[in-house]
């Protein structure tokens, strides 16, 4: 099978390696670097969805959580392990979130020492839009494959980031 002729910035570093370590496989770097140049390069037009909403990254995906959660609150020992931070890091982006009005922390009914955690009606307001904004820039991002590309492509990560995963 004939590899395709691969022009992106990716492609330059890997024969610049190549040329300089030939006997080193580069499997690897022809997927990973990629996809690490990908998120790199997707961060600034989705962050700035995220701004337009006054909105940072680490709130949007608190915000994000909650509303896909199929529960009317959540622990926050969830919360930080959904999102993978720590409790600390957790705990700040409530209070944030909390002061401008688009959660709140309700009494736990199972143990009356802890606090569970909702969208208030203007948070859910405010992730639907965001989200909505968000889905509108990956869409555009992906915009130059097609959509049986766009579906492989997804297959391909999937399977890769399951066998990382497990």
């Amino acid at each position: 099978m004939t590899k395709p002729q691969r022009n992106d910035h990716v492609a330059r570093l890997i024969a610049q390696r190549r040329a300089a370590t030939p006997d080193v496989p580069l499997d690897g770097m022809e997927v990973l670097a990629r996809a690490r140049r990908l998120t790199l390069l997707s961060r600034a037009p989705i962050e700035a969805v995220f701004a337009r909403h006054g909105l940072d990254t680490g709130e949007f995906d608190v915000l994000a959580t909650l509303r896909r959660s199929d529960k009317p609150s959540v622990r926050p020992t969830e919360l930080y392990q959904d999102l993978m931070i720590s409790s600390g890091g957790l705990t700040d982006r409530l209070r944030r979130l909390e002061q401008s009005g688009w959660i709140e922390r309700i009494d736990s009914e199972e143990d009356k020492r802890s606090k569970r955690v909702r969208l208030t009606e203007a948070g859910r307001n405010l992730i639907d839009r965001a989200f909505a904004d968000d889905m509108i820039v990956e869409r555009d991002l992906l915009s130059s494959l097609d959509g049986d590309s766009r579906e492989q492509l997804a297959d391909l990560l999937a399977k890769l980031l399951t066998a990382i995963e497990g």
